[in-house]
This record gives C-alpha cells, sequence and structure tokens, in this order.
C-alpha cells in the first residue's frame, strides 16, 4: 500500500469535536458526491476520483498521535475516526491493522472513541483486555439494496455485511450506532424506510439525515415533507424500542 507522511493527525472539525483521519483518499468511492474528494480535489490532495479511490495511509501516524495526545490540555469527551477517510476500508487490511493501533492508543489515554465505517467492523473492537466499553462503534446505511449501493457506493462492503458485524459487537456488549444520512429522495431510490429500520433494531443510536450535494435530490419536489415525515417516523421507532435518536433532516 502506498503511504504518505504528515505534520499533524489531530484535528478539531469544523462540528467541533477531535478526529483523525489517517488514509488519505478512500477506495470506496461514494458518489453521493463525496464532500471529502471535493475538499481534496480543491486543495490538491487528490488530482480526479481514481486518484482519490488510491488511497494512501499515513505511516507515522502513530508517532505524530502519541505526541499529539501528550500536548492536549484537556480530556476530550471522544476521538472520531473519520471524517474524510474510512477506518475500515473493504479491501485494505492495513488501513484496519492502523486504525486499531491508533483507538488502542487514544484509548489507553482515557479517551474513548467513535467509529463510523462502510466497511466491516473487526471483532477484535469486542476484545475487553483491548478496547473499553465507552468506545463507540457505527456503520453508515442508508439502504439494503445492493443495487443501490452498487451505484452510490461501489467499493464499500456489502450492506448486510456492515449489519451483521455491528450486530456482533452489540451482542458482546459494545454501544452500536446507524448512521443513516444521506438518506435518497424517491426520485433516487424508491425503498421502506421501516424495513431498512427493522434491520438495525438492536442499536444504541440512530442519526438520519437527508441527502445534500446532489441537484437530483433537490429537484423532488415534496422533498422538506418526505425528510420531515421520515425523520418523524425514525423518531417513533427509536421511542419505541429505547434508542437514542438523532436527525439532521
Amino acid at each position: 500500500m502506498e503511504t504518505i507522511t504528515r505534520k499533524s493527525l489531530l484535528n478539531r472539525s469544523a462540528l467541533g469535536f477531535l478526529c483523525i483521519n489517517h488514509v488519505q483518499g478512500c477506495s470506496h468511492g461514494c458518489l453521493y458526491p463525496c464532500y471529502a474528494f471535493s475538499m481534496a480535489r480543491s486543495y490538491g490532495r487528490a488530482r480526479d476520483y481514481g486518484d482519490w479511490r488510491r488511497p494512501r495511509l499515513v505511516a507515522n501516524a502513530a508517532e505524530l498521535l502519541a505526541k499529539e495526545l501528550g500536548r492536549l490540555r484537556e480530556r476530550p469527551g471522544y476521538v472520531h475516526l473519520c471524517l474524510t477517510t474510512d477506518p475500515f476500508m473493504t479491501g485494505w487490511p492495513e488501513v484496519t491493522a492502523m486504525s486499531l493501533k491508533l483507538i488502542g492508543l487514544i484509548n489507553s489515554k482515557g479517551i474513548p472513541v467513535s467509529v463510523l465505517t462502510k466497511g466491516k467492523l473487526p471483532g477484535e473492537l469486542a476484545d475487553r483486555g483491548r478496547f473499553p466499553e465507552d468506545n463507540i462503534y457505527g456503520i453508515s446505511l442508508v439502504s439494503l439494496s445492493e443495487e443501490f449501493r452498487g451505484r452510490w457506493e461501489p467499493g464499500a462492503t456489502p450492506h448486510a455485511e456492515r449489519i451483521e458485524a455491528l450486530e456482533r459487537l452489540h451482542e458482546a456488549g459494545c454501544r452500536t450506532l446507524v448512521h443513516m444520512e444521506p438518506y435518497p429522495t424517491p426520485n433516487l431510490a424508491e425503498q421502506d424506510l421501516g424495513e431498512i429500520l427493522g434491520a438495525v433494531g438492536f442499536v444504541d443510536s440512530i442519526y438520519f439525515g437527508g441527502w445534500n450535494y446532489n441537484a437530483e435530490a433537490g429537484k423532488y419536489a415534496r422533498r422538506e415533507e418526505f425528510y420531515r415525515e421520515r425523520a418523524g417516523l425514525v423518531r417513533r421507532f427509536c421511542a419505541e424500542r429505547g434508542i437514542r435518536c438523532e436527525s439532521g433532516a
């Protein structure tokens, strides 16, 4: 796997929380479009879509993170993996190995992590000898359709495998999350939100959000009403099952 080096790794996102992005690029190649790719191309970190889909591991990630964690003046609530790449990128065991190493390093300082992936969460995360119970492990999931995945998330792990890996961690006592964003409008994909919710009804938290940065989603005439209705459905589903619910729609 190609590698790069960086001068810093631990950064505060525009959303206010600390995060690390220890890979440049993402082989999942999401076509929503991908905001991270757009920004990388704007700043010269990716020449084109093909270049973006050829990930490069930050070779000095562990050394950088150890130094930066040591300089923190206050203990953060958590550190997030990742905003501009995927910590468990499908088909890249080198990325998974580095992610597990970095999670362990962060946890060793008494800081929990939150994880979000379109890959397959590794079973090692359930090991209480290595990782504490206050870590949060999540998957991105907006459809159960493999046709949808092939069109919009061509390099990501199949939905059923994402859910299965997440459920195994939940059964092992881990805190679990499903991030349902960007949820498609009907002109992009006709689907049953109730069916999707039913497939992940075991989780501790669900976040639901609409589809942005796509002109076609904006053309749907009932867009605002559609998202209000779907957000209401998510809230009712979560309330009935004692699941924590957040919505950006």
